[in-house]
């Protein structure tokens, strides 16, 4: 009974975790400005680097890829049970997306689901990492890349054998995919900027990804 009680109590603290708004804070501090009224109007990396500048775009991802990685190895000290790691991963992206602090707005969840799958399947992720910077270095396209990064980790965690964070990869593909949707459609109209041409002033008016 102790241990579920632990494992429950694991599962709502990581959607806390995950609901911490790192990205508000950080534009909040430095520049005064709310992240979710300019460019992509969400929390996440890109746009905090995009509203911000690129170095506290950085700290962001770190830190929401931290607060997917911590969590996660926690976890995993706790139970290795396939069920509630599932739970617990998916505590955590859906506070990064849906967050408490944010009347449950946030980010995409790509920095997240990195720091959730380096604690799980680093294998996979690796290789997932590779075909994501390919594609944004071809194409110049974050999104793109990030959309590559999400669909590929299952395959590879397939590939791998370790199917037991296998459904987690799927579900979260497709909470992340579904975050992608503008972008996708800009995509595929041909009307994403590259990530390279976007200043701080255009993405006062020009939505990002």
């Amino acid at each position: 009974m102790e241990h579920l009680i632990a494992k429950l109590g694991w599962i709502i603290v990581s959607y806390l975790i995950g609901s911490f708004p790192f990205g508000l804070l950080i534009a909040k501090i430095n520049h005064n400005i709310d992240p979710r009224l300019h460019g992509s109007k969400n929390t996440g990396a890109t746009n905090i680097a995009r509203t911000c500048g690129t170095r506290f775009g950085v700290i962001t991802f770190i830190l929401d890829m931290a607060k997917g990685y911590i969590p996660m190895l926690i976890a995993l000290t706790i139970s290795p049970s396939f069920l509630f790691l599932t739970l617990a991963g998916l505590a955590i992206i859906i506070g990064h997306m849906h967050s408490i602090f944010l009347q449950h707005k946030g980010g995409k969840g790509v920095a997240t689901s990195i720091g959730i799958f380096a604690a799980l399947a680093p294998g996979p992720l690796f290789l997932a990492l590779i075909l994501c910077l390919i594609f944004i270095w071809t194409s110049g396209y974050i999104s793109l890349g990030s959309l590559c990064l999400m669909t590929s980790l299952p395959i590879f965690v397939f590939l791998s054998g370790d199917f037991s964070v296998l459904i987690l990869a799927l579900i979260i593909m497709a909470m992340v995919i579904s975050k992608h949707r503008e972008n996708i459609v800009r995509l595929a109209r041909g009307h994403e900027i590259p990530w390279q041409n976007k200043t701080s002033a255009e993405t006062q008016t020009i939505p990002g990804s």
